[in-house]
């Protein structure tokens, strides 16, 4: 049974912390261009409520994935929020916790108020592509600097 919950005590935010790390090395990208050690050395940070938030998926009580929203108040999208760190762990794909995840922060987003949600991803990663474009995210120019060949930079109106 899978279960998508707000990460609420020491032990959640320790699978959150994992479930990141493990993002992060899956991409085979050092991404100290976004502060990435600061991110997970002060969750929640940004995705702190109430104008973020962040998920934790668990199947049958095992961490299996996690996302998060927050603000970005420094684009040319007026009240727009970022959907960071995507990651379903590889023994969970297959199972929809992917959608599941994205479709809660969308929602999310929309209950906050946000007008748009903005995100990056990576050539590699067509599945998720594919479901962003289902999704209704549309390619955007890039809204901030990022040093990796084949970023691509989405968003989806609310």
């Amino acid at each position: 049974m899978s279960e998508l919950l707000l990460p609420d005590s020491t032990a959640d935010w320790t699978d959150v912390r994992l479930l990141m790390r493990e993002y992060a090395q899956g991409l085979g990208v050092d991404l100290c261009f976004q502060g990435f050690d600061r991110e997970l050395a002060h969750l929640p940070g940004a995705y702190a409520a109430p104008r973020g938030t962040l998920r934790l998926a668990r199947v049958d009580g095992h961490a299996a994935g996690c996302c998060g929203l927050r603000p970005i108040d420094s684009v040319d999208y007026p009240n727009a929020c970022e959907m960071k760190r995507l990651y379903v762990r590889p023994q969970f794909r297959g199972l929809g916790l992917g959608r599941q995840l994205a479709e809660e922060i969308m929602e999310a987003a929309r209950l906050a108020g946000y007008a748009s949600v903005l995100l990056d991803t990576l050539d590699s990663m067509e599945t998720a592509r594919a479901m962003y474009q289902d999704l209704g995210f549309v390619e955007i120019p890039p809204y901030y600097y990022n040093p990796i060949a084949g970023s691509h930079y989405l968003k989806a109106n609310l």
